[in-house]
């Protein structure tokens, strides 16, 4: 599902009927930017779905996969999602 669809399924949600889909798609991408600028500075849990945080990856060296040839690859930081237990239930 991408996100157009996932407005359609809301908008098609019978609590929703009265909101329009581009108010819907408008709520939903400001809460994703909510999201990703949130978790520069502190962890988001939202509780029974799952917590986004980021992780520092070390330096370390890698191989180029076409020629073999050794190379570093820098430090990074990179987001994490752990689902929560409700949602890990709900796929099993």
């Amino acid at each position: 599902m991408n996100k157009s669809e996932l407005v359609e399924k809301i908008a098609a949600h019978k609590n929703h009927s009265e909101l329009k889909k581009c108010d819907i798609e408008s709520v939903l991408n400001e809460t994703l930017a909510i999201i990703k600028n949130s978790v520069k500075k502190q962890d988001v849990t939202l509780v029974g779905f799952g917590t986004f945080t980021k992780s520092k990856r070390k330096a370390r060296m890698g191989r180029n996969p076409q020629t073999g040839k050794e190379i570093k690859i820098a430090a990074r930081t990179v987001p994490r999602f752990k689902p929560g237990k409700d949602f890990k239930a709900t796929v099993r």
